[in-house]
């Protein structure tokens, strides 16, 4: 049975990852490029969605590859896999993010040339260890999709053994969890380890080479996503029933995060008690959102129709579009409201057009954007 609920929280949170982005063109933080004025009160808003937003993007990961290699063999699932993502992962390194780092020069003032000058200078350096087309430049914003691959790859045995195995002891203790109303904490045990040990000693920096923690922390949340489908309906019960106790969670832990940060206490990245709320928040919104989706999306909608086949298309475009708008308008003086505003509705509009009329209606060029051909 289709899904429909993790469709729809699947587009709101890629559309979600569009915001933040934007939000970032803002914040006091360093960033791509940054407005004119910046505003330190986005740091809270920030930091409570980047604790959970792409963790939630991982486990619905999961969940897409539990209906995806359900009637696939490995091979044919592999095949899919490499053919959704590593393509647009190529397309995106060599055209779509050198156009945002060439926006970003021009800003800096490290460059002074057309874009073709650019693309065909930085091609022929190759990898720029000082920063244009530098391992971290490679791929922005797209190491989701390198990761993705790398984490569905590594798992189709487990998950092959899975499909079969539908009385896995795995499957048949977590299905026992999910029968109590905080049974499914158990499994942010894992998460809390991985806190404590691996993010302290290895920060997160999205360049594969040496960032374990996020690539245990995430691998695990995709792993979830495809152990919590086999669980059927016990999962959603228990989701839809206790979804009000696992948002209270959420406010209660993010409150003592704010009050760590913002009270006596000093922020404390390394602190074990900091460590542990992180996990705790983290997996408390992903039951939570799970369960208030349950409840109120799971039913047919055109729109989220329309907008999950869009989903890849946006991801993979609207940084650029972010960073040329930004461009244009850091100097402008308004409030803070109406340029976002403005860039919002620019963004989410230019996407939009090349999208329908670019990508959506020409079979050749959907594949490179990680779309079907039908």
């Amino acid at each position: 049975m289709r899904r429909y609920d993790i469709d729809a929280l699947r587009v709101i949170v890629f559309g979600l990852l569009i915001i933040v982005h934007i939000l970032n063109f803002f914040e006091s933080k360093e960033w791509i490029i940054k407005n004119s004025v910046t505003y330190d009160w986005l740091d809270y808003p920030q930091w409570f969605f980047s604790q959970w937003r792409l963790s939630l993007l991982f486990v619905i990961s999961g969940i897409g590859t539990f209906f995806n290699i359900s009637k696939k063999t490995g091979w044919k699932f592999a095949k899919e896999r490499f053919k959704r993502v590593v393509i647009p992962l190529v397309i995106g390194i060599l055209f779509i993010i050198p156009t945002t780092v060439y926006i970003q020069r021009l800003d800096a003032g490290l460059f002074t040339g057309n874009y073709l000058e650019f693309w065909l200078l930085k091609a022929s350096i190759g990898l720029d260890p000082q920063g244009n087309f530098s391992w971290l430049y490679l791929w922005l914003h797209l190491w989701y999709l390198a990761y993705l691959l790398i984490f569905s790859l590594l798992l189709i045995p487990v998950f092959l053994y899975l499909r079969t195995h539908q009385q896995a002891w795995i499957i048949r203790k977590t299905k026992c969890l999910a029968s109590y109303k905080f049974g499914l904490y158990v499994l942010a045990i894992p998460l809390i380890f991985w806190e404590l040990f691996l993010n302290t000693r290895f920060p997160p920096t999205h360049a594969l080479v040496d960032d374990w923690y996020l690539l245990v922390d995430y691998c695990t949340l995709f792993f979830y996503g495809f152990l919590l489908m086999a669980l059927k309906d016990v999962l959603w019960e228990n989701l839809i029933k206790n979804r009000q106790s696992y948002l209270m969670i959420a406010i209660v832990v993010f409150a003592l995060q704010m009050y760590m940060w913002l009270g006596t206490w000093a922020f404390p990245m390394g602190n074990e008690i900091w460590s542990i709320t992180m996990a705790l928040f983290q997996w408390s919104m992903i039951l939570a959102l799970m369960g208030y989706a349950a409840t109120y999306l799971n039913k047919p909608s055109r729109i989220f129709a329309y907008a999950n086949e869009a989903v890849y298309p946006f991801y993979i475009l609207h940084l650029t579009i972010i960073v040329a708008l930004g461009y244009y308008l850091k100097n402008i003086e308004m409030c803070f409201f109406i340029k976002f505003s403005i860039i919002t509705i620019g963004v989410f509009g230019i996407t939009w057009l090349i999208y329908e009329f670019g990508i959506r209606r020409n079979s050749w060029i959907k594949p490179l954007f990680g779309m079907k051909r039908k």
